[in-house]
């Protein structure tokens, strides 16, 4: 794959992916602009390493404030973990649950069938992306009630919703996580820390699957497994490196907005790019 379209990929997906706007529907998007496949496992793998290098610019965004609170004593870690783990299993239980159904109902079971597949159907990341945006507008009007933390049931509520997310590309997952927290009351910086902590516990995990996935298809066409990998690595490491310098700049620009109540024209502009989305599907 060419530098240029890596160094697109990279800075659609670096900043998309840290602001509530769909990361996955942008790339896809311009994906699709520049004559790629995103159904491919080889896109798909890319995308999951651009996901990578957003995961450390994450990490190294919220490492301090997450050092003062989630690590401030061994109760508050254990707490903070026992949510993270709460909001780890919903988020399974609501994603698997979900792509279980769509495999019934939507591809009568195929064996062959694999949630990727939705991947590029721009009619349901248009919807997914207007959801989002009517969700980030609604909680935007509800007034922060005190300084309230993330407790079990509202973690119990924001894994369920970043389950929803999983199937479907353009339903963003901070916009909709940080919203479901606003919405439950949860302090605007307590919401955004939690959202991005629950990004870190997932990827890893997604990027194995992806990983898996990719081996086993190349490996069914060539005898030349180790270099089928790195040829597909390569491109997805270099954006990776890309994708976590833009995601730095986006994380300060998301906090700035959420702290200074502009968090409704994310919304406004996930209502808007749905539109375009189905302009260009």
């Amino acid at each position: 794959m060419e530098f240029f379209y890596i160094l697109i990929l990279a800075m659609v997906q670096g900043i998309a992916e840290l602001l509530p706007v769909s990361s996955s529907a942008h790339v896809i998007v311009a994906e699709k602009l520049m004559g790629l496949d995103p159904t491919s496992p080889q896109m798909t793998m890319i995308l999951v390493m651009l996901h990578t290098g957003t995961m450390f610019a994450v990490i190294a965004y919220f490492w301090k404030s997450w050092r003062e609170t989630y690590f401030a004593s061994a109760q508050q870690f254990r707490a903070n973990g026992a949510n993270l783990v709460i909001a780890t299993i919903a988020t399974g239980v609501v994603g698997f649950g979900l792509q279980m159904i769509i495999k019934h109902f939507f591809a009568e079971n195929a064996d062959k069938f694999e949630i990727e597949h939705l991947f590029g159907n721009a009619k349901l990341m248009a919807a997914a992306l207007a959801s989002a945006g009517v969700l980030i507008i609604l909680s935007s009007r509800m007034k922060e009630k005190g300084n309230h933390d993330v407790n079990t049931r509202s973690a119990l509520w924001i894994g369920a919703v970043q389950g929803l997310c999983l199937p479907f590309r353009g339903f963003s997952r901070s916009g909709a996580t940080i919203s479901t927290g606003l919405a439950l009351g949860v302090n605007r910086r307590r919401a955004e820390q939690f959202s991005f902590a629950l990004a870190v516990v997932l990827t890893p995990a997604v990027i194995v699957k992806e990983a898996v996935r990719l081996f086993k298809v190349e490996s069914a066409s060539t005898v030349n497994d180790t270099a089928v990998l790195l040829h597909a690595l390569f491109p997805g490491l270099l954006g990776m490196v890309l994708s976590f310098l833009t995601g730095l700049i986006a994380l300060r620009w998301l906090s700035r907005w959420l702290e200074q109540g502009r968090w409704h024209f994310f919304g406004a502009y996930c209502l808007f790019a749905s539109l375009v989305v189905l302009w260009v599907g």
